[in-house]
């Protein structure tokens, strides 16, 4: 994460004037394009890294450091609830999102058990402003 300003108008850095790297990892082109312009309508200054599958996911969380991670579910391979749980191990307070047409219980309560929030297909943009609004107050928490 960067500072992209000096300070907010109370002369302090926020939350809200950091630039964050968010990983978009979903097999579908047309899914990460979808994610790529809700975010670049909500945080135009954040750094979008996308993958198609969680090895390409993983050879790129080598090579860079994310904060936040959005993950499909259903993908071939290793599931995104399997990259999830390697993302864990990696960087624990990592905010993590499950993202998945897939609404069965089973799928909800092992997003929950690894500490990744489940978010549903199709994905909108007041739903991931939320999961995003929760992801930096939680970032700022682990600061402290």
């Amino acid at each position: 994460m960067r500072n992209t300003s000096d300070t907010s108008a109370n002369g302090r850095v926020t939350e809200e004037d950091m630039t964050y790297t968010l990983l978009i990892v979903d097999d579908s082109k047309l899914a990460r394009m979808s994610v790529a312009k809700a975010m670049k309508a909500l945080y135009p200054d954040w750094t979008r890294v996308e993958a198609a599958n969680a090895d390409e996911a993983l050879a790129l969380s080598g090579d860079a450091g994310f904060d936040i991670a959005l993950l499909d579910f259903n993908m071939p391979g290793r599931d995104g609830l399997e990259l999830a749980g390697e993302l864990r191990i990696a960087h624990p307070k990592m905010p993590i999102a499950i993202i998945s047409a897939n609404h069965q219980d089973e799928v909800v309560a092992r997003a929950a058990a690894i500490g990744a929030t489940f978010l549903p297909k199709p994905l909108t943009e007041t739903a991931l402003s939320g999961f995003l609004v929760t992801a930096l107050t939680h970032i700022g928490a682990a600061k402290r």
